[in-house]
């Protein structure tokens, strides 16, 4: 746990386990909304060639995941890690035009 701490720049172990639980809630949470969007797009499991909509859905999940995780990130009173943390890891997507300050 002190490697994490250490890693993230944290100062209490709380903020790990609040830190990995929003990993893990945010995940789901991802999941679920892409559910309705995959079929919002016209991408239905059953009528799709799963060559098609397995990597449509994972990418879904994926970009969902990354713009949902400060907001989930804020119910565990961990928003601004969690602003950082996608920031980063759109920035390296190449989604720095989202942001101003970039």
């Amino acid at each position: 746990m002190e490697k994490l701490k250490q890693r993230w720049g944290l100062t209490s172990n709380i903020q790990v386990i609040f830190i990995i639980l929003t990993f893990s809630i945010n995940g789901s949470f991802a999941a679920w909304i892409a559910k309705p969007l995959t079929e919002f797009i016209g991408l239905a499991k059953e009528t799709t060639n799963p060559w098609l909509f397995w990597p449509v859905r994972i990418g879904l999940i994926f970009i969902i995941y990354q713009f949902t995780l400060p907001l989930v990130g804020f119910c565990f009173g961990q928003y601004q890690f969690f602003k950082k943390f996608s920031r980063k890891t759109l920035s390296r997507m190449g989604f720095k035009f989202l942001f101003k300050d970039n």
